[in-house]
């Protein structure tokens, strides 16, 4: 089975099948659910510390313990009963996350310094090797070689969003390694050179958009725009941001912003989403819209000339939340400590293993824990009930990397016994940035982050 994730292109081909304003209507699957297995076994209450610790701790293990043999680079996927399976695919966005996921590694005691500065000489050699279309990244690559892995029949190219991934973490090494031991400076200097190779103002086309996909065989046949509301809000900072390959402020108000196209003035269980998700317009798409950029880019007190991005992502999570509270398709399980609809894997109607940009307007009864515990710094009380409810039924949601990928308690239960990598990275992240902020603070620092989120007129800071 080749799973997929998410492509805004898949997201709409799922999201706009779906209907979008009023309450969703049935799953249409004709199978009743199956009936609901007994209690789980009592589980110890645990401190809301404990518990974050325990979350990161175990979902460290992910891109630590599981990563490409090779690279040291983040696997596509982890499935822990066939830990063999796709094991050479490496997947640069969730590289990414996982160059983010080090540092917090290297903070929290789960592994040495010195081990992690090794560890990210592999990765960053691998990156340095690997193949690259005009400074980007494809959106695989074969760990054992470093040459593409196509993601699709023309997708076998630069991918910009992944490569914007890419470089998040890349900005979030430099910055913490910069002033540290010789090795360590050596780590930063080309941690910086490898982002600021990207070619972004070349994926314009001369026009004022940033386009995500080029092929060698296919060019731009893809003709996919970076417009927003979604995750690839960083592709613009970053692309403003670079000191050589830098856009026009017109490509970020013409592409991201739609020239105010993006605002919203819908308004949901009382939160305005101030802005448009396509095909999501009334509840907000999946969370993760909400996640990838702001792994660093820090959303809170974040402004430009339409909204501010930390309103947007605290009401989007909020309104996602109370979607579960209100439970419109009446799904066993949904409420207050079990919430959060995300892309994720997902149960087919068979009963099998699928892949799903869930949200409201896709609501098929499966949670993906990512989607509340990444949630966190918006909705902490919220987040943390969703993560008690995992924890109090870890003998089915807790594997080998954490929490597992998604579940649904409306048919008897079924858990994804697996896992993948631009899940699993938000999670530790995101709650490090909550406890301590530390890879919002690493990127916003960088001098370079600062020039392009002033170049494009926002304003930041608590």
């Amino acid at each position: 089975m080749k799973m997929r994730p998410i492509f805004i292109f898949l997201l709409l081909a799922l999201v706009f099948s779906c209907s979008e304003d009023g309450p969703p209507g049935p799953t249409g699957e004709s199978q009743l659910p199956d009936p609901p297995k007994e209690e789980p076994p009592e589980v110890a209450i645990i401190s809301d510390e404990d518990l974050m610790e325990l979350t990161q701790k175990e979902t460290f293990k992910y891109f630590w313990n599981y990563a490409e043999p090779n690279s040291g680079c983040a696997r596509e996927r982890f499935h822990p009963d066939n830990p063999t399976y796709d094991i050479s695919t490496v997947t640069t966005g969730g590289t990414g996350f996982g160059l983010m996921a080090i540092l917090v590694g290297i903070e929290r005691n789960y592994i040495s310094r010195e081990q992690a500065v090794t560890r990210l000489q592999k990765m960053l050699n691998f990156l340095e090797n690997a193949d690259r279309f005009h400074g980007a990244w494809p959106h695989w690559l074969d760990g054992s070689t470093g040459k593409v892995k196509p993601f699709s029949a023309m997708d076998n190219g630069g991918d910009l969003v992944e490569t914007a991934f890419v470089a998040q973490g890349l900005i979030t090494v430099k910055e913490y390694f910069k002033e540290g031991s010789p090795a360590e400076k050596e780590l930063a200097t080309k941690a910086d050179a490898l982002w600021k190779g990207v070619e972004w103002d070349w994926y314009t086309q001369d026009e004022n958009v940033l386009y995500w996909h080029w092929s060698p065989n296919h060019n731009f046949a893809i003709n996919l725009q970076l417009k927003g509301y979604n995750e690839t809000l960083i592709a613009y900072i970053l692309a403003a941001a670079s000191p050589d390959y830098s856009i026009m402020k017109e490509v970020y108000t013409n592409g991201w912003a739609s020239n105010g196209g993006i605002k919203s003035n819908k308004t949901t269980y009382n939160y305005p989403l101030l802005v448009k998700h396509p095909g999501s317009e009334t509840y907000g798409g999946p969370l993760f819209f909400s996640h990838y950029s702001f792994l660093g880019l820090d959303p809170i007190g974040l402004k430009d000339a339409y909204v501010d991005y930390g309103e947007v992502s605290i009401n989007h999570a909020s309104i996602n939340y109370r979607y579960a509270v209100e439970n419109p398709k009446q799904f066993i399980g949904y409420g207050p400590d079990c919430w959060g609809l995300s892309a994720s894997y997902s149960r087919n109607s068979d009963g099998s293993l699928g892949y799903s940009a869930h949200s409201p307007a896709n609501d098929v009864g499966v949670i993906s824990p990512t989607a509340a515990i990444s949630s966190i710094p918006y909705t902490p009380t919220e987040s943390l009930k969703a993560m008690h409810y995992f924890y109090q039924h870890k003998d089915k949601l807790l594997g080998p990397a954490g929490f597992y990928d998604a579940f649904s308690p409306q048919y008897n239960f079924w858990v994804a016994e697996a896992y993948l990598a631009i899940d699993q990275g938000p999670q530790i992240i995101m709650i490090e940035n909550y406890r301590t902020g530390l890879l919002w603070k690493l990127f916003m620092q960088n001098k370079e982050v600062k020039a392009g989120l002033t170049k494009l007129g926002f304003t930041y800071g608590n």
